[in-house]
């Protein structure tokens, strides 16, 4: 009789990496140490291990990638050092912050930012059908802007001129410009239901 592999009925916790920034001439609720402390508290309800964490004072963010170049070589070979898998950043990056350290980071680890994370234990613990799609609807309005511009390596596949669209934007599969800020994508039926 063949031996039966089973499978953990619980997956393995993901090893998590905090990051946190403190901006002079800005007044907190929480000192930067209490926040990341809450964070880490978060994380380890979503189901994720906290392996280490990292933080920088700065005067205002860092217009492409959030924190400093050093800070972020800092960072990676923690990264490298503790094996994380996700690092997570107690404030909300925008869209370009993000897409900028995914880079960086060459996608070998998930950027996360706080609101993310608190979206995704919302997403967890949602016990009804109508909390499970009001989560979710949350979650596409916030991912929306993070998908600017993110098949753009698709777009000379746009057409061949001729007056048929081939003017190089990329159109969605339901004709949305996705480079066109104004454009309102059509959400799941969660948000008619």
């Amino acid at each position: 009789m063949p031996k039966k592999l089973t499978e953990p009925t619980l997956r393995a916790r993901e090893r998590t990496f905090l990051v946190g920034a403190e901006f002079h001439g800005q007044d907190h609720l929480l000192s930067l140490d209490e926040s990341l402390a809450e964070l880490s508290l978060l994380a380890d309800t979503a189901g994720l291990d906290v392996v280490g964490q990292a933080t920088q004072r700065l005067e205002r963010p860092y217009v492409q990638t959030f924190i400093g170049p050093g800070k972020i070589e800092e960072i990676r070979a923690l990264v490298d050092e503790l094996k994380a898998e996700v690092i997570i950043f107690d404030d909300e990056l925008s869209p370009r912050h993000q897409r900028e350290l995914e880079k960086l980071f060459n996608q070998d680890v998930r950027i996360l930012d706080r609101t993310a994370l608190i979206l995704d234990i919302f997403a967890q613990h949602a016990s009804t059908n109508e909390g499970a799609l009001q989560v979710e609807l949350a979650q596409y309005e916030y991912r929306l802007p993070r998908l600017t511009r993110a098949w753009t390596h698709l777009a000379r596949q746009a057409g061949g001129g001729g007056g048929r669209g081939g003017d190089g934007r990329l159109s969605g599969r339901l004709g949305v410009d996705l480079d066109d800020p104004r454009s309102a994508w059509e959400l799941p039926t969660a948000a008619n239901e």
